[in-house]
């Protein structure tokens, strides 16, 4: 590929390669698993990059192509019986900004997100990174109606995890 095309690739990669670390932080439990996925998540983007023809914003793409490289990889390591203590899940908060109470909720949220399957999981993340429902139809490649109605759906099962 040509240099003018990489440049722009890494250019555009490195302004938004935050979509891609909250993704890994979405699907992996610790900073090796994280590491993995967002090298393999660049390398799938860098493979479809030259067929990106800018329909949409580079960040719906680049969504649309984190979370299915994630959903394809945590659903082959699904095989593999893994354990997870959510106590060792640590959130990197200011000092000045610390609340027990908000990091004991966050944890409490992750934990019942992580219950969720793999596309509502992927909802719930782009609906918390403030995405309407047409960008999260866009980026799911589902309609805005039906985006909605999974959403509602999912609000509904997290509050059954959550309030059992």
């Amino acid at each position: 590929m040509d240099q003018k095309l990489e440049q722009h690739f890494v250019a555009l990669l490195e302004e938004n390669q935050n979509i891609v670390h909250k993704v890994c932080s979405l699907y992996t439990h610790d900073q090796d698993a994280h590491k993995d996925l967002f090298q393999e998540i660049t390398i799938q983007l860098w493979k479809a990059y030259p067929k990106f023809r800018g329909d949409s914003k580079f960040s719906t793409w680049m969504y649309r192509v984190a979370l299915n490289t994630a959903i394809t990889l945590y659903r082959k390591s699904k095989k593999r019986v893994r354990t997870q203590d959510y106590d060792s899940v640590i959130f990197k908060i200011k000092t000045e900004d610390y609340d027990p109470t908000e990091e004991q909720q966050l944890k409490l949220m992750y934990k019942a997100i992580r219950q969720l399957n793999d596309i509502d999981k992927a909802l719930v993340f782009l609906y918390l990174e403030d995405k309407n429902y047409k960008e999260i139809a866009e980026t799911m490649g589902i309609s805005e109606v039906n985006a909605r109605v999974k959403m509602n759906r999912v609000k509904n099962k997290l509050r059954t995890i959550l309030n059992p």
